[in-house]
C-alpha cells in the first residue's frame, strides 16, 4: 500500500500545521491503513489518497466552522472523517464521536488514545443519544440533507451550526430538504473536490403544516 508521500507532503504545505499535530496524523495514517485490512473502514482504492481524499477533505471544515468554538459532535464518525482530523488539527476542542458500528468504536478509541487525544466516543445510534448541546455538527457521506436536519435538531446548541459536506448532489438534497424545513445555509465548494459542496447551515426549523 502507498505511503501518500506527495499527499502527505501537499496537505503538511496547504495547512501549515505544526510537528506535533503532523505526528498524531502520521499515527492515524498508519492505524487506518493498519486496520483497514481487518475491518471496512475506507475502500482499498482510496488507501493511497489518504491524506488528500480524507484529511484534507475533513480539515477544510475546520476554517468554516469559524467563531462556532467549544463543542464539536461528529454523526456517523465511521473511520473518523472529520471528527478525528478535526481533534487532531485542534485537540484542545470537545470532540464527541459518534457511531454505532462496534469495531468502528473499537478504532477510533485505539486510534485517539495513540495519537494521544481525549474524544468521546458513543457508541449508539444517532436518535438514540441524550442531548449533546453541540456547537458544531458534522456528518460525511452518512445520510440525506433531511434525515440530517432530523438528527440534528435535538443535538444543537443555539446558535450552533451544521456542517455537512455532499457531493454533486449538494444542491438536489437542499431543494428537497427544503419541503420540510426552513434553512438558511452557504454553500461552499470544495477544496479538495471539484464536484463536491459542503453544507454550511447556519438556521434550520421544521415547516409549519
Amino acid at each position: 500500500m502507498s505511503n501518500d508521500n506527495a499527499g502527505r507532503s501537499q496537505f503538511l504545505s496547504r495547512f501549515d500545521v505544526s510537528r506535533e499535530t503532523c505526528a498524531r496524523l502520521d499515527i492515524y495514517h498508519a492505524e487506518l491503513v493498519r486496520w483497514t485490512e481487518r475491518i471496512n473502514l475506507i475502500s482499498r482504492a482510496s488507501v493511497a489518497e489518504i491524506w488528500r481524499r480524507h484529511f484534507a477533505d475533513s480539515a477544510q471544515l475546520l476554517a468554516l466552522a469559524g467563531t462556532a468554538q467549544g463543542h464539536w459532535a461528529d454523526f456517523g464518525a465511521g473511520a473518523g472523517f472529520p471528527g478525528l482530523v478535526i481533534a487532531a488539527l485542534d485537540p484542545t476542542r470537545q470532540m464527541t464521536l459518534v457511531e454505532s458500528d462496534q469495531r468502528k468504536c473499537a478504532f477510533l478509541l485505539t486510534t485517539a488514545q495513540k495519537m494521544g487525544l481525549s474524544v468521546n466516543v458513543v457508541s449508539k445510534r444517532i436518535e438514540q443519544c441524550p442531548p449533546l448541546q453541540a456547537q458544531v455538527i458534522s456528518a460525511r457521506a452518512l445520510a440525506a440533507l433531511d434525515q440530517l436536519l432530523a438528527y440534528a435538531e435535538r443535538h444543537l446548541a443555539k446558535g450552533g451550526i451544521c456542517l455537512f459536506p455532499k457531493g454533486i448532489q449538494a444542491e438536489s438534497e437542499l431543494t428537497a430538504a427544503r419541503k420540510a424545513w426552513h434553512i438558511v445555509c452557504d454553500l461552499v465548494p470544495s477544496q479538495s473536490d471539484p464536484n463536491a459542496t459542503i453544507l454550511k447551515i447556519r438556521e434550520f426549523a421544521r415547516v409549519s403544516a
